[in-house]
């Protein structure tokens, strides 16, 4: 075995482009997303509320509880809904959001099978509103709004929890996407950290390339054992269209955009990020910034487009997944 070599391994980083998060704050987060326009994307009400003025598609919006008082009284607003997604207005990375899919006499029964006595539901609600899960522990609001029925493609690649698909947008271009699939391990949630799968999706063909679980390179789903490489994902174009639209919508430079694919209502936008993760490339088996670099070309030449539909092109044309 021969010994590890530090300056060999950086060439071979450089050479694919991976980017780390030291450079991307610096060159892009930094750079290219005014702190003013956070609030667009750190709020999700504000966020859903833009979306809904652009034309973009989200999920409908059923309550908004914003005190302690309104807790108990949101139970009759959701009286007749059976099934509902519960998450905080400031939430990250996917804490305190709460899937309820159906119910049984006052009880509310779990996306994992488990069940919650209205007296849990109203304690988990009364965390979110102290900010328990919202970024930098602030007093939060709460959201309830419709729960998406995943498209049947994704049947046997997703754990008890709805896919979602990450596009990292950069100037209104989408560079690099992937589709986050629920774990046992991930307690149904589609998020990265808490045990999900990342599968990289080629951009110019919105089919599926390979996986990452935690550290792990993967080509099946751990609990369906189902492949998870070369899955078309549906509606490819209308994603990525909402990938480059979410530019206009947020004003912010470099961003990711996460979209959920309903079985009846297609494509709704849930999110922006405007400090998505980096493991997207581990995904992908490559690296952003030579994708980036591209886009920041056409600035530098002042070719920037202002039509989604011709970034989405050239995004076709010069970002394959080799």
């Amino acid at each position: 075995m021969g010994l590890f070599n530090p300056f060999e391994t950086a060439r071979r980083l450089r050479k694919i482009g991976l980017m780390g998060i030291g450079q991307r704050n610096a060159e892009f987060v930094l750079t290219y997303n005014q702190r003013r326009f956070y609030p667009r994307v750190d709020d999700k009400l504000i966020t859903k509320k833009m979306a809904l003025k652009a034309g973009l598609p989200v999920p409908a919006l059923y309550a908004v509880v914003r005190e302690e008082h309104e807790i108990e009284e949101v139970h009759e607003k959701i009286k007749d809904r059976e099934s509902f997604v519960v998450k905080p207005a400031h939430g990250s990375g996917g804490d305190g959001i709460l899937v309820i899919s159906s119910r049984r006499g006052d009880k509310y029964r779990r996306s994992n099978g488990s069940f919650m006595t209205r007296d849990e539901f109203n304690h988990h609600l009364s965390n979110m509103l102290s900010g328990l899960f919202s970024l930098g522990g602030q007093p939060d609001h709460v959201l309830i709004e419709y729960c998406v029925q995943f498209d049947p493609v994704f049947e046997h690649v997703s754990y008890k929890g709805v896919p979602d698909v990450r596009i990292i947008s950069f100037l209104g271009y989408p560079v690099m996407a992937m589709i986050r699939l629920p774990t046992r391990l991930s307690d149904g949630k589609a998020n990265l950290h808490q045990g999900a799968i990342g599968v990289g999706i080629d951009i110019p063909t919105g089919i599926t390339r390979r996986g990452v679980w935690n550290s792990e390179i993967v080509g099946e789903h751990p609990d369906t054992e189902h492949t998870i490489v070369g899955l078309q994902i549906p509606r490819w174009d209308e994603l990525l269209m909402i990938g480059a639209k979410a530019y206009e919508l947020c004003e912010l430079g470099y961003v990711g955009v996460d979209v959920v694919l309903d079985k009846d209502l297609g494509p709704l936008v849930l999110e922006l990020n405007a400090r998505p993760g980096l493991a997207i490339q581990i995904a992908n088996g490559n690296g952003a910034l030579h994708r980036l670099r591209k886009v920041q070309e056409l600035e530098r030449l002042g070719q920037l487009s202002k039509d989604p539909a011709e970034r989405v092109a050239f995004a076709k044309a010069h970002f394959p997944t080799t």
